[in-house]
């Protein structure tokens, strides 16, 4: 048996749904693609896939084994792409998630520079405001907000995210500075949320994960630059990353409170599977991103955090 070719008819097969369908794309012929999972299951002992009245299910001890291959045959297209040119010249694509805001006012610009410098490489970024697979999914590195679980990934720490209060001084002048965290639920907050209800901001209190405190919010949005925007105008209190903000706050459009009370920053991580390291499009992204990122006014030293 052929591995490859039948990790290939295998994962073919869950990806379109069928034999049939699979046969159909790899172009073979339904049996020899019934014959290459046969024999898998064979190799490792194990069903692979239940068949049902309208689809192809996966057994639970199994997904990993199509995670696995998938990104198995990932790898093999990419050592043939880098044998086919010069292996060390990056080349192929990249497949990046960000989340939303980061990667639509940090990363995205930065890839015209990447792009200009290597064009043998080409780019797929994913704006997600989740965490993702990054094997299942077919991601080669993903920008990752807060502690790290998966400890099989490596991840280079990129900066600190300070998330801070601020309002307008039109605002201020009018309602008055909050001194505390518990004056905010006399004041209008502009809430970031997908579902409007109770709403709570964490604050430090002296202890390791700091406090939560009920905050009044009449404005409620799933957009933080609207709710920029709204602060700017004076709608309100907006609670957002630091460096979102940094132009507003030098340029003075937007004043920040509670400074003493800020909790500690979270980490903003790049990550990647071990085994993509050693790709030289994936070390040349790695090295680009890092040298921009420490030249981004927004999320220098103490900049940042006054």
């Amino acid at each position: 048996m052929d591995q490859l070719v039948a990790m290939t008819a295998f994962v073919r097969a869950v990806e379109t749904g069928s034999l049939s369908a699979a046969a159909r794309s790899l172009p073979s012929s339904l049996t020899s693609v019934s014959r290459q999972i046969s024999a898998l299951e064979e190799h490792f002992g194990t069903r692979l896939l239940l068949r049902t009245t309208r689809q192809l299910a996966l057994t639970d001890d199994v997904r990993i084994l199509y995670e696995r291959a998938k990104s198995v045959l990932g790898e093999v297209r990419e050592i043939e792409a880098a044998l086919a040119r010069d292996p060390h010249q990056p080349s192929g694509r990249i497949r990046v998630s960000s989340p939303s805001l980061i990667g639509r006012l940090v990363i995205a610009p930065l890839l015209v520079e990447f792009l200009r410098r290597y064009p043998a490489v080409a780019v797929d970024l994913l704006l997600i405001d989740r965490a993702v697979d990054m094997i299942e999914e077919d991601i080669q590195l993903a920008i990752r907000i807060g502690r790290l679980r998966d400890s099989q990934l490596i991840a280079r720490k990129l900066t600190d995210l300070q998330m801070i209060v601020c309002a307008s001084p039109e605002y201020l002048a009018r309602r008055g500075v909050p001194r505390a965290p518990g004056d905010l639920s006399a004041h209008d907050c502009l809430v970031f949320s997908d579902s409007p209800g109770s709403a709570e901001w964490r604050f430090a209190d002296g202890t390791k994960t700091g406090r939560k405190f009920r905050i009044s919010g009449r404005l409620w949005m799933n957009s933080l630059e609207a709710l920029v925007a709204a602060a700017r105008e004076g709608a309100g209190i907006v609670r957002v990353p630091s460096w979102q903000v940094q132009t507003d706050l030098t340029d003075g459009r937007l004043q920040r409170l509670l400074i003493d009370h800020e909790p500690a920053p979270t980490p903003l991580y790049l990550t990647l599977q071990p085994s993509r390291l050693a790709s030289p499009k994936i070390r040349a992204f790695v090295d680009f991103l890092v040298e921009q990122w420490g030249k981004i006014d927004a999320f220098r030293g103490p900049s940042a955090r006054r």
